[in-house]
């Protein structure tokens, strides 16, 4: 896929002290949401994060640059070195703005009308999103795309 830009300041803090997440950190926490991403290797150059392995789908991979990525420090997640075992479409990111609510940002995305799809959104980004009232400006979240 690529190469993901997030908002460096923005998001969860790992470890103690700097901005500056250490790729054990950004490993666990990875880890912690039960992605199935045991097997993906987590390097940190910079304020860049490079992922390497082998996921199950396109998904799992989506949802692994978004676990670290919404991480403060974090500016880029590389995903170059990431294989996908089963390919299947991809979702559209996009930063939450201040003001945005998941019905929103469901009608920007899948049109006037059907703000009712933002429980897809919602589902889409979870095991992250514990509550579809629990985003905040500048987090990264994944649109799939419709049905």
């Amino acid at each position: 896929m690529g190469l993901f830009n997030f908002l460096k300041d923005v998001g969860q803090k790992l470890g103690i002290g700097d901005h500056n997440p250490k790729a054990e950190d950004l490993k666990k926490s990875l880890d912690s949401h039960q992605l199935g991403t045991d097997g993906v290797q987590v390097a940190v150059k910079d304020n860049k994060v490079v992922l390497k392995g082998e996921v199950k789908d396109q998904a799992t991979l989506e949802k692994a640059v978004l676990a670290v990525g919404n991480s403060q420090g974090v500016a880029e997640v590389d995903t170059d070195g990431l294989q996908v075992a089963q390919k299947e479409p991809e979702s559209v990111f996009y930063t939450v703005k201040s003001g945005d609510n998941l019905w929103k940002i469901a009608e920007a995305h899948y049109g006037k009308g059907n703000g009712d799809k933002n429980n897809l959104i919602f589902e889409a980004n979870r095991p992250m999103l514990t509550s579809p009232d629990k985003i905040y400006p500048g987090q990264v979240l994944r649109i799939p795309p419709l049905p």
